[in-house]
């Protein structure tokens, strides 16, 4: 018998596959499907799973060189294609170094998945998309399918790797130039010594639990954005903008979702003046934990995303952080600076079920 999982997500390809709508509507059904299964999965915790089992072992490792003969493939995307269309063990392809010029998508099904690389310096896999840009349907690709690698299945692990959007620094929020170099859509990843290289929106944490270590993000405008469930501990989060940008737009948009990004141990630097958060969502959740916050930050710290209302929801707080952009002085009210037991829940492993599937 196929697992409940596999079957949502063979359904959840299918509706996807057969969406030739714009692409809100494709992001709309994949979010909801996605949602329904998270909602009948759920215990009384935010696990989607009774308990998550990863699978660590790997059954088969596979490789990848851009030098012809030098490896099992040339790509990455015909390494993946290779596999079965329901895969129930973990494989690992090794990325050998080079520049790998080619978009990578994951199925849902194709789960168990270890792409590592030869160290994020050597194994870039690059692409230049922007939502603007037209799809071979004519319509505009939107920041869903702007992504250089979109990950779709369940416990995806990425090691040493450069995820790359070329597209060129544009005016802060310039329409249609939303530029993804990753997005994650599947449940229990985790990201090891990565880096995440972009502009206007980098880093789609779209859905599900992830766990990002020892990580570089760098962008302008919104380059963490989505309403996954993630801890970064240990990142280097490097702005490049020139005017006003902002590091987060994380969007909770109700108080029943336990989502929300925490960033424990991580450092932000970079250049202009940057927000470290606006509130997409009505119950936006974010927090930083002992991070060092360079003077780029703006002394507000946060944005309610023009809607007065969400102040009144959100949460946004910092704990224990230092550098000359992290006074908590000029804070706008509505953010917290957080005591240590506000902070707990946020600080661990735990906030995403890690004891259970990161080890």
């Amino acid at each position: 018998m196929i697992p409940t999982l596999f079957l949502l997500v063979l359904l959840l390809q299918s509706a996807i596959s057969s969406s030739t709508r714009n692409e809100s509507n494709h992001m709309m059904v994949l979010e909801k499907s996605y949602l329904n299964w998270m909602k009948q999965m759920s215990s009384m915790t935010h696990s989607q799973f009774n308990k998550a089992k990863n699978k660590l072992k790997p059954c088969l490792i596979i490789t990848v060189n851009i030098k012809a003969k030098k490896g099992d493939f040339v790509t990455i995307q015909k390494a993946i294609d290779s596999l079965p269309l329901i895969n129930l063990c973990r494989v690992v392809i090794f990325i050998h170094p080079g520049k790998y010029r080619e978009k990578v998508e994951i199925p849902p099904t194709k789960a168990y998945i270890t792409l590592e690389g030869a160290g994020a310096d050597n194994t870039i896999i690059e692409w230049d998309d922007t939502a603007d840009r037209k799809s071979t349907n004519g319509k505009p690709l939107g920041t869903f399918g702007s992504a250089t690698i979109a990950i779709n299945s369940a416990y995806f692990i990425a090691k040493n790797i450069t995820f790359k959007n070329k597209a060129p620094l544009q005016p802060s929020r310039a329409q249609g130039k939303q530029a993804v170099a990753l997005r994650i859509s599947g449940d229990t990843a985790a990201f090891i010594g990565c880096k995440f290289i972009g502009t206007q929106d980098t880093l789609y944490d779209h859905l599900g639990r992830h766990y990002f270590k020892n990580c570089y993000i760098e962008g302008s405008v919104d380059f963490v954005f989505g309403n996954g469930l993630s801890l970064y501990s240990g990142c280097h989060l490097h702005a490049i903008t020139n005017s006003y940008g902002a590091l987060t737009a994380q969007k909770r948009d109700s108080m029943l979702e336990e989502t929300g990004f925490s960033f424990i141990n991580c450092k932000v630097t970079g250049s202009g003046a940057l927000y470290l958060g606006r509130a997409w969502g009505s119950f936006s959740r974010v927090i930083f934990a002992y991070t060092y916050m360079d003077k780029i930050i703006t002394s507000r710290g946060w944005y309610d995303w023009g809607d007065k209302n969400r102040e009144m929801t959100v949460f946004f707080g910092q704990y224990k952080c230092s550098g000359p952009g992290a006074n908590f002085g000029g804070r706008v009210k509505w953010s917290r600076e957080l005591t240590q037991q506000e902070a707990k829940p946020f600080i661990s492993l735990s906030f995403i079920d890690g004891y259970e599937w990161l080890s």
